[in-house]
C-alpha cells in the first residue's frame, strides 16, 4: 500500500514495489534452459531480497547449481489491460544466508511460514539485486542501477538502529494510531520499518504502507507516522 511521493523517481518507484511484495517469479536456469518459479520474497532494509526455499524445490536445485537469476514482483494494473501492471525485475546472484535476524524479518513480513521454516530442508537465501527494469505501465520503461534500488546507507543504518525502538513504542502506546493508519479496526502492530516505509500486521496478514519520500532518520519516522495517523482519523 503505497503513499503518492512528492519525489517520484523510476527508483523510488522500483523500491516500494519491491518492498511491498508478498509474491513474486524466481527464473532461474537449468543448464542453459530458463525456468520460472513462483516465490514469496521479503524486502530487507537494504533492499536485497529474501527468499524461504527448501532444499526439494527444482528452483533451489538450479541455484545451487548457478546462482544468477532475477526475480520479478509487480503491483496492481491501472485498466483492465494487464499491460497497466506496474513491475520491476532485478537481477542478481543468490547465496545461502545463517542469519537469525534476515530470518525473523522475512517471519514478520510472512508469518505463516512459521509453520515450515525450521524444517530441515528450508534454507533462506538472499539476492542482492545488481541491475533491475521497472515497468511502470504501459510503455513506461525504466533501468535501474544497483545503487537505485539499495537506500542511501547512512539513512538505512540510522532507521535500522531506531528500529526496535520505533515498533515497541508504536505497538504499545500507540495502537489506535496503527488501527487509523491501517483503516480497519482491529489490534494491529507494526513489524517493520525502514527508511521507505512500514508494514503493519493483523494476525498473519500483513500489509505494507510507504513514507511519502525516503526517510533518513528516526524523526523522519515520527513524522511520517504523524502524518498518516492524522489522515486515517480524517478518512
Amino acid at each position: 500500500m503505497a503513499s503518492d511521493s512528492v519525489n517520484e523517481t523510476p527508483a523510488w518507484e522500483a523500491r516500494r514495489l519491491l518492498r511491498a511484495a508478498r509474491s513474486g517469479t524466481l527464473a532461474t536456469s537449468a543448464k542453459g534452459q530458463p525456468f520460472a518459479s513462483l516465490v514469496t520474497p521479503a524486502c530487507m532494509p537494504d533492499g536485497s531480497l529474501l527468499l524461504l526455499l527448501s532444499r526439494l524445490a527444482e528452483h533451489t536445485r538450479h541455484l545451487a547449481a548457478d546462482p544468477r537469476c532475477s526475480v520479478m514482483v509487480n503491483g496492481a494494473a491501472v485498466s483492465v489491460n494487464p499491460q497497466t501492471t506496474p513491475r520491476v525485475t532485478v537481477t542478481g546472484v543468490a547465496e545461502i544466508v545463517d542469519d537469525p535476524a534476515l530470518k525473523a524479518r522475512f517471519l514478520a513480513v510472512h508469518p505463516y511460514a512459521s509453520l515450515y521454516a525450521d524444517f530441515g530442508d528450508f534454507a533462506t537465501w538472499r539476492i542482492k539485486p545488481s541491475a533491475g527494469l521497472l515497468v511502470g505501465g504501459f510503455g513506461r520503461a525504466s533501468r535501474l542501477k544497483a545503487a537505485d534500488l539499495a537506500p542511501e546507507p547512512e539513512a538505512m543504518a540510522a532507521v535500522l538502529a531506531a528500529e526496535a525502538g520505533i515498533l515497541a513504542h508504536c505497538n504499545q502506546d500507540h495502537p489506535d494510531a496503527l488501527a487509523a493508519i491501517a483503516g480497519e479496526a482491529g489490534d494491529w502492530r507494526m513489524v517493520t520499518a525502514d527508511v521507505d516505509g512500514f508494514d503493519l500486521a493483523l494476525g498473519e496478514r500483513v500489509v505494507r504502507f510507504a513514507w511519502s519520500a525516503p526517510v533518513r532518520d528516526a524523526e523522519g519516522v515520527r513524522r511520517e507516522l504523524v502524518r498518516l495517523a492524522k489522515e486515517g482519523r480524517s478518512r
